[in-house]
């Protein structure tokens, strides 16, 4: 479970990180690309903290996350210039894709379907108790 100091260094690192990455999205020039930090979380000895990252266009998603993954120590650089004055150490920064939005946009498919989902529909048949 996070505690409270994890959220709430989770929440300055995220605010921060968005800022960070969005300016640098503007000073290249990129205008087709969205970058949004969803979630951070941050170990319990505040030495790494897992950055979630939702990048649209999904398509530019894996070159984006090799491109933010190269730049870590800068970020991180940037960040603790950002921060210096309320955290005493940055934690390590990890990137991931965050896919809850393609997994949640998935169910909500499955779920519009008018039929269902399950190929073998006898299967159903014989789980029900006689």
């Amino acid at each position: 479970m996070e505690t409270n100091r994890q959220k709430k260094i989770g929440g300055v690192i995220q605010k921060d990180l968005v800022d960070i990455l969005q300016g640098e999205v503007r000073k290249n020039g990129i205008s087709n690309l969205i970058i949004s930090v969803s979630k951070v979380v941050v170990t319990t000895d505040l030495s790494v903290a897992t950055v979630h990252l939702s990048i649209f266009p999904q398509e530019k998603a894996a070159e984006t996350l090799a491109a933010i993954k190269t730049n870590s120590p800068l970020i991180k650089h940037d960040l603790s210039q950002r921060v210096r004055l309320q955290l005493r150490k940055v934690p390590n920064l990890t990137f991931f894709i965050d896919d809850s939005l393609d997994y949640i946009e998935k169910i909500d498919n499955a779920l519009a379907a008018k039929e269902n989902p399950i190929e073998n529909r006898d299967l159903l048949e014989r789980r029900r108790k006689s």
